[in-house]
């Protein structure tokens, strides 16, 4: 129970630090792209507000009313929760949810991990990284390492060495991927744009995987 415990608090942690970054944003930004594919910023964070809110029970429901296709079970709670809201209203709702410990099936490790990297989808394509406790970015990243859940990290990262130039961390063997655990990160993910971060002879093998 510690351990699961720890991670909520982490989850807590960043979603209140992500919440006051949010609430900075420019009004223009919330319609700029994120670095999910065919979602703005404002997309971004209506999907996270919908995580938050969702249970087992309701993914399962919501996942066969739409016909089992998850793109689309996801697209359709983005405009559930986004329609008529303001920018300031969104902000609201997903710090309204900062101790919230609903979730989709799956480890607790993984929401972490939603929060780290979809926040990185929206600051990291308007200016840069955010700041964020080593040590969360590392709990995600030993996760993401050993599993091919979603996103499909381990497989990405086969036969290259990752090492972060900002903690005492590595792991794999092969070319080597160098920079910052963030950047390593959003790379295991497959955001292209964090390879321009990193560097070593493995970053050219990572920029060839999908």
């Amino acid at each position: 129970m510690g351990a699961v415990m720890d991670t909520w608090q982490m989850i807590r942690a960043e979603r209140a630090s992500l919440a006051n970054a949010l609430a900075a944003l420019p009004d223009a930004d919330w319609d700029r792209p994120s670095l999910c594919a065919d979602w703005t910023v404002r997309d971004v964070v209506g999907h996270m507000i919908a995580t938050a809110n969702m249970t087992p029970v309701k993914f399962f429901s919501d996942l066969a009313a739409s016909g089992f296709r998850f793109e689309k079970m996801t697209a359709k709670n983005i405009r559930r929760v986004t329609a008529g809201k303001t920018d300031r209203q969104l902000v609201d709702l997903f710090r309204s949810r900062v101790d919230a410990r609903t979730a989709p099936p799956g480890p607790t490790i993984s929401w972490l991990g939603e929060m780290l990297v979809h926040g990185e989808d929206i600051f990291r394509a308007l200016d840069g990284y955010r700041d964020h406790p080593v040590e969360h970015v590392l709990a995600v990243a030993d996760f993401y390492k050993t599993s091919n859940l979603l996103i499909g990290a381990k497989r990405r990262i086969a036969g290259v060495a990752l090492r972060a130039t900002d903690a005492d961390w590595r792991h794999g063997a092969g070319p080597l991927v160098s920079g910052p655990a963030i950047a390593l990160l959003l790379a295991m993910t497959g955001r292209k744009v964090a390879l321009d971060d990193l560097t070593g002879d493995g970053v050219a093998v990572l920029r060839e995987r999908p």
